[in-house]
């Protein structure tokens, strides 16, 4: 099988649903002239056109409202923030019109349209380009929220949320898109809501997704050293969530810790925490461990950022914790 990169991996899926659908299009700040402020659209203008791959203006508001009206009249537009941080401006579009929009209509229209962008942090980009929105888009009822870690669930993913009738967002990392993974050549999709195993283990569930999840295989291969078998599950789609997953491998582990690049407070990881013990709290023998950015606006001192961002010794650290070692 082929290995390409993240990049590579998600123009493949836009430009395999152009191809097939004439009412998709790309819209976005950078995405045709410049290929993509990550290369992410490489080649895709002189492939589809300016009509289909279409350079916007600094004003995220202004072509989210763009993408919303477009997708109530037939279209199914993919629109890229250059970063998640920006969506900020236009959120009242993606949480107000596109989230909303079939409920309020009474199913008069639907929006069928994919935000797409890098989320959380990516370096030394201080305070204001280094949050992570997983949670504050799955608080929202209407949205679909992915985080994939890894080239080949990028891709099918991304295809399945392109074929989606619903809005869907879709999280990336600026520090993601030269990663390498296998892809196969043929067409596939990958069902939105359903989490995987990446790696079989007996002793503890840990539960992550997005970029930070590398931190979780690194203490995985320290801990198996010490005798330490680590079961890790990629959720890959934040809502819908695939509890059963996580609540069959909690009760064959026993004990969970769950690792996100996101402030301690309402996250992700909150969630999944009330969910275990809710349905699987017999089946545990240590308190859940969740692991979290320093509950600050990320610092943009390497040295500060260094403490500020969860790493594979903070996983280390939560494991033993939960085996009491």
């Amino acid at each position: 099988m082929r290995t390409i990169q993240f990049r590579e991996a998600v123009c493949e899926a836009m430009s395999e649903e152009m191809r097939k659908d004439e009412t998709v299009y790309l819209m976005g700040e950078e995405v045709a002239e410049y290929n993509g402020a990550y290369k992410a659209s490489k080649g895709m203008l002189d492939e589809f056109g300016p009509d289909r791959v279409i350079d916007t203006p600094i004003s995220e508001l202004g072509f989210a409202g763009i993408a919303v009206g477009s997708a109530m009249n037939g279209n199914k537009p993919i629109v890229e923030f250059m970063t998640f941080n920006f969506a900020l401006v236009g959120i009242d579009q993606i949480i107000n019109n596109a989230a909303k929009i079939r409920q309020m209509s009474g199913g008069q229209f639907n929006c069928p349209i994919v935000f797409r962008g890098p989320t959380a942090s990516a370096g030394q980009l201080a305070a204001t380009h280094s949050q992570a929105f997983e949670s504050w888009y799955a608080n929202t009822p209407g949205l679909k929220v992915i985080v994939p870690s890894n080239p080949y669930d990028a891709k099918g993913l991304l295809k399945s949320a392109i074929q989606d009738p619903d809005p869907v967002i879709f999280m990336e990392s600026e520090q993601m898109y030269g990663d390498k993974g296998e892809v196969p050549e043929g067409e596939y999709t990958i069902p939105i809501g359903v989490a995987e195993i990446k790696r079989e283990g007996k002793d503890v569930t840990i539960v992550s997704f997005g970029k930070i999840i590398k931190e979780a295989y690194a203490a995985a291969e320290e801990l198996e050293k010490e005798g330490i078998s680590c079961e890790i599950i990629d959720l890959r789609t934040v809502r819908p969530m695939d509890h059963d997953t996580i609540l069959k491998s909690v009760k064959k582990t026993n004990r969970l810790v769950i690792l996100e690049e996101a402030w301690p407070f309402g996250n992700v990881a909150t969630e999944i925490t009330y969910q275990v013990q809710s349905q699987a709290f017999d089946y545990l023998d240590a308190p859940i461990v969740k692991i979290n950015t320093a509950d600050t606006p990320a610092p943009y001192s390497p040295v500060l950022f260094k403490e500020w961002l969860p790493n594979h010794n903070d996983v280390i650290k939560a494991v033993k914790k939960v085996l009491y070692k």
